[in-house]
């Protein structure tokens, strides 16, 4: 992190120094001299604000070192094929949202890093994406209303959403999704969310979860 925010001051005062000589070298028509340090100035900009981008990102994203369980989910049934689910994260309120259908999945967005980044020693880095419920039936669920619900929202000073919409601007940024398989819902049923470098597990941690994801074949068929 202290090394992201150093490359950012250090690429921030090599910009303004190029935009210094741009500036002399135009006024003594000095074009060609002018034109490469502008360049570089643009170029000095352009790393700058990646590497203060991604300081943010990092402290704003939960790091990744190994496989950790990162929230839990818990079901009240309060009408036919609708729930009550309770989101649980460590550190922060709870949140409940209503779902409709008999299953649910958790998405979340992830950053890896590639070469050149990965000299920094960074870990990956993840942020809960949104969670939705679905109909196991596909005319069910081409009929019915669907309920998904946003668990982060945009911001340009994302370097999820700027590695996603210009790739070529975030070399060594890998962001990509990460989803849990579609898990039943059921009334009282509770589940550990964990999270590896590239997918979200779901698992039943109460006997009404066990007993749900145990009929769950049963219950599509």
């Amino acid at each position: 992190m202290n090394l992201l925010i150093a490359i950012s001051l250090i690429f921030s005062v090599l910009a303004f120094i190029f935009l210094l000589r741009t500036f002399s070298c135009a006024r003594r028509g000095r074009i060609l001299r002018a034109g490469g340090s502008g360049i570089s100035c643009i170029a000095s900009v352009a790393v700058a604000g990646v590497a203060l981008l991604t300081a943010f990102s990092y402290y704003s994203y939960g790091r990744l070192t190994s496989e950790q369980v990162i929230s839990s989910v818990q079901f009240r049934q309060t009408a036919t094929d609708e729930y009550e689910a309770r989101l649980m994260i460590r550190g922060e309120h709870d949140r409940i949202f209503r779902l409709r259908g008999n299953e649910w999945q958790l998405d979340a967005r992830l950053i890896s890093w590639k070469p050149p980044v990965t000299i920094l020693g960074l870990d990956p880095i993840y942020r809960l994406e949104r969670l939705s419920g679905r109909f196991s039936d596909i005319e069910r669920e081409r009929a019915e209303d669907r309920t998904v619900y946003a668990l982060a929202s945009d911001s340009y000073l994302d370097i999820w959403v700027v590695a996603r919409q210009f790739p070529l601007l975030t070399p060594g940024v890998d962001a990509h999704y990460g989803s849990a398989t579609y898990v039943p819902m059921s009334d009282g049923a509770r589940f550990e969310v964990s999270l590896s470098r590239d997918a979200l597990k779901a698992r039943p941690v109460n006997d009404a979860a066990v007993k749900a994801v145990g009929n769950w074949g049963t219950v599509a068929d």
